[in-house]
C-alpha cells in the first residue's frame, strides 16, 4: 500500500497514524481526519504564489488557493510530498520548511468535507512555474495585505481552507519578520 496515490492518512488530534482510506472516501459523510500539507511559496518581494485550481478538480474547482495542497502518500515524509506535490502540480520545487500545523474542517461542495491536519509549509522562489493544466489553470504573485482583503470582498473566489489559514500565515510572517 505504500505510495498508494488514492489512499489518505488518518490521523488522531495529535497527527498519530491510526490508518488510511480511499481518497474519495475520506471526504465523504462529514469527513475523516486525515495528513494535509499547504504550501505557501513567497518570492524576494514577499508575495505568495496563488493557482487558480482547475476547472477538473473533483471539489472547489476554479477557486484561488495557495500555492499548492495535497495529501502525503501512505508511508511518505510530509516535507517529501511537499516537494512531489509542487513539482507536479506547478512544474517546480524550491527550498521548502514546516512552519506549523493546524486541524480543520470545512464543507467543499459536492457533499464532500475537508477535515484535515494540515502541515503548513513555506518555500522561496523568484520564477515563474509552469502548472500542469489537470492541476492549475491559472497562478499569479499576490500580497499577503492584498490577498487578505480581496477575500474579504470576494469569499466566493477563494477555496475554504486558503480563507480559514490566511490570518495564520500573516500572523506567522509577521511574527517571523520581526524576529529578523
Amino acid at each position: 500500500m505504500e505510495n498508494d496515490t488514492t489512499r489518505v492518512i488518518l490521523v488522531d488530534d495529535n497527527d498519530k497514524q491510526i490508518g488510511t482510506e480511499d481518497k474519495l472516501k475520506a471526504h465523504m459523510d462529514g469527513g475523516k481526519l486525515h495528513r494535509a500539507i499547504s504550501i505557501f511559496v513567497f518570492n524576494t518581494k514577499g508575495e505568495t504564489m496563488l493557482q487558480r485550481r482547475a476547472l477538473s478538480k473533483y471539489h472547489t474547482p476554479g477557486l484561488w488557493s495557495n500555492t499548492c495542497c495535497s495529501h502525503p502518500f501512505p508511508g511518505e515524509k510530509t516535507i517529501d510530498a511537499a516537494h512531489r506535490r509542487l513539482k507536479e502540480e506547478m512544474g517546480f520545487d524550491c527550498n521548502m520548511k514546516e512552519e506549523f500545523s493546524f486541524v480543520y474542517k470545512a464543507p467543499v461542495g459536492n457533499g464532500l468535507t475537508e477535515w484535515e491536519y494540515d502541515h503548513v509549509i513555506f518555500g522561496n522562489y523568484d520564477s515563474a512555474p509552469n502548472p500542469d493544466p489537470k492541476e492549475a489553470m491559472d497562478w499569479k504573485w499576490i500580497s499577503l495585505s492584498e490577498l487578505k482583503r480581496d477575500i474579504s470582498s470576494n469569499p466566493e473566489k477563494y477555496t475554504p481552507w486558503l480563507k480559514i489559514v490566511i490570518d495564520k500565515v500573516i500572523s506567522y510572517v509577521g511574527q517571523n519578520r520581526s524576529k529578523s
